[in-house]
């Protein structure tokens, strides 16, 4: 349907016009500004492996069942295989891109499906001690807690505090924990705090083993580091997909100021469809 408006808005205009409307919203802001989570949720899809895995889990975590509820077994399996098979840089992508509006960040929250993933939000968390203690029980969990504490431990000997080119490391380590009980995600929309969705109000005589816990999730400066270095800088396959854009952008708009008569709808369609994609 909005394809068809946008035809018949781009049969209103004349060439002349035209391009001046594409040039006015090919600079906007809300073009210039691009939203890396929907550059990372486009680059997955070109890719067949990444699309494959990623439909399996949106399949798994979100398909109806019998009995209405959750498949959270079958739903951590298939997170697991979507990192531990899918293209880090794809993945990662994905998992950690940086948001700049809360629409954007409730989205990038809600990617990995938490309310099959885990307990929440909606309800209370659960303890982290509960979730602890299943990690700790689980031959699936424990080693990859164990190796997102070694990958993401600080070094007291290091100029900032963490050992050099730890970053893809840390990431991959905690990229391993989704799918687990102890399976991390943003706290907000707000931020890039990342925590399991548990607290430590109820642990007791416990509390400071599970404010400990907690702790390598809301007060670990690598993994912080880690994740904006990642903020920082996009992956290559990203950027080559922004600059195939860009260069296509750059040749429909020669196309435009080349053409001295009225433009096919085909073209005129394109060009609207590309140049108000922000906005839509």
């Amino acid at each position: 349907m909005q394809r068809l408006l946008l035809a018949g808005m781009a049969q209103c205009l004349g060439p002349v016009l035209l391009l001046l409307l594409l040039r006015l919203l090919l600079r906007s802001p809300s073009s210039a500004a691009r939203n890396r989570c929907v550059d990372a949720a486009e680059a997955c899809t070109a890719d067949t492996r990444c699309q494959r895995l990623r439909t399996e889990y949106v399949a798994q975590c979100l398909g109806p069942t019998p009995t209405g509820g959750c498949p959270r077994a079958r739903c951590h399996r298939a997170l697991r295989r979507f990192f531990a098979r899918g293209p880090p840089a794809l993945t990662h992508a994905l998992l950690f891109c940086p948001c700049g509006s809360t629409a954007c960040a409730e989205r990038r929250r809600q990617t990995f499906v938490p309310a099959c993933a885990f307990l929440g939000p909606g309800r209370a968390p659960p303890s982290c001690l509960a979730s602890l203690d299943a990690c700790e029980h689980s031959g699936v969990c424990r080693p990859r807690l164990l190796a997102f504490q070694a990958s993401c431990a600080p070094a007291p000997s290091a100029p900032d505090g963490c050992p050099r080119d730890q970053a893809p490391s840390c990431l991959r380590a905690y990229a391993g924990l989704v799918g687990t009980a102890v399976t991390p995600n943003y706290l907000d929309n707000a931020s890039a705090r990342v925590a399991p969705w548990c607290d430590c109000g109820v642990s007791g005589n416990r509390r400071e083993e599970c404010e400990a816990f907690r702790g390598l999730f809301t007060r670990n400066r690598c993994l912080d580091g880690a994740i904006q270095s990642l903020d920082s800088g996009w992956p290559p396959v990203l950027q080559d997909q922004l600059d195939s854009r860009q260069d296509l952008e750059h040749s429909l708009l020669q196309q435009v100021s080349s053409t001295d008569g009225p433009l096919e709808g085909s073209m005129l369609s394109m060009l609207l469809v590309l140049a108000l994609q922000p906005l839509l």
